[in-house]
């Protein structure tokens, strides 16, 4: 028993310290991926910039492919929290608002989706599958929270829920990359909550 207790935590040991170094890498990663791009930071960059060699790097990662999926979830993860709305109530629309602030105070989070999806537009690109699906997603998802809200006799008339899900999807990602331009002239939140306010009707009204 006491042999047992001792040896456990040896035996942990190092797949703690492997699961640490490849936060690390993918940390310095999603760094250099947000000012560079894919295609212009190596793997001896990110090798550099972690402070170890590119063999030890490739240890981890054998290939820069895996190490960009590596990047995206861990900005889908960092993205992808809880997010409290004003109200409380977390109706559709307050919550896209909610998000887009929250976006706005996490490191990175928008500079890396912004450059990596432009970049993935190239057919050869190993993220773009990845964008495809995120943005099939999206629309699916708000298409529905849409034609909820024209069930609901919320959605104006004349909307048409696919086209208003569509336009989120752009508005969103066009109003972020004006704010990686100019951060304390862009509201991405306040652009947001205009566009829906157009196109659903307030229940108080």
């Amino acid at each position: 028993m006491t042999m047992t207790a001792v040896e456990s935590p040896r035996r942990r040991g190092p797949y703690a310290k492997t699961a640490q170094r490849r936060r690390q890498i993918v940390d310095e990663a999603y760094r250099l991926f947000a000012t560079r791009g894919y295609y212009a930071s190596s793997l001896r960059d990110v090798a550099a910039a972690a402070g170890m060699s590119q063999s030890n790097l490739m240890h981890h990662f054998p290939t820069k492919e895996e190490l960009l999926l590596a990047v995206l979830a861990q900005r889908d993860e960092l993205g992808g929290g809880d997010v409290p709305c004003a109200d409380g109530d977390e109706p559709f629309e307050a919550h896209i608002v909610a998000q887009a602030k929250a976006n706005e105070s996490i490191p990175g989070l928008i500079a890396v989706y912004s450059v990596l999806s432009a970049e993935a537009t190239t057919e050869d690109h190993p993220g773009r599958d990845y964008f495809l699906k995120r943005y099939a997603m999206l629309k699916t998802e708000y298409a529905a929270e849409f034609e909820e809200l024209r069930r609901l006799g919320r959605l104006r008339e004349g909307v048409d829920p696919t086209t208003a899900a569509a336009s989120v999807v752009a508005l969103w990602e066009g109003i972020q990359l004006q704010w990686l331009y100019e951060p304390d002239a862009v509201d991405a939140a306040a652009t947001l909550r205009a566009y829906l306010d157009l196109v659903i009707v307030d229940p108080a009204h």
